[in-house]
């Protein structure tokens, strides 16, 4: 039995992880992981106080094969996952992601997976704004 693909993409709006783990609940479920990712206020020793994702115009389809590739892994029932674009502060949630399995190992395998496919290779560029005024580009998540 291959997986369900609940949410995949890329969006603007807040994101919340409450919705994600919501929409992968089935009754064969034995075990259900959720993920997000949150601007925190340093990277490499500097203070940051906001970021800037952009995405490329593919970044949804990106999201939503690697959805289906990990649905599709054996005991997988469900997979949610997004991405969040535009300006986020310290604290915002840039990705949320949940997956229920049968088993445990299962989903927290599949989830970290699919946390790590997205990141390798969603199209999306970073701008990170320092406490001093600076910023810088960072490529792809």
């Amino acid at each position: 039995m291959v997986g369900r693909v609940a949410i995949a993409g890329v969006t603007l709006d807040v994101l919340d992880l409450a919705a994600h783990t919501a929409s992968v609940q089935e009754a064969a479920a034995g075990a259900t992981v959720g993920f997000v990712g949150v601007v925190r206020d340093h990277d490499d020793g500097r203070s940051v106080t906001e970021l800037e994702y952009q995405v490329h115009p593919t970044a949804g389809s990106v999201v939503a094969e690697v959805a289906a590739d990990i649905a599709a892994r054996d005991g997988v029932i469900a997979v949610a996952v997004t991405h969040r674009y535009g300006l986020l502060g310290i604290g915002d949630v840039a990705l949320a992601a949940a997956v229920s399995a049968a088993h445990r190992r299962e989903a927290f395998d599949a989830c970290a997976e699919l946390v790590d496919e997205v990141k390798r290779r969603l199209p999306v560029w970073k701008r990170q704004v320092f406490a001093d005024g600076a910023d810088e580009w960072v490529g792809s998540a």
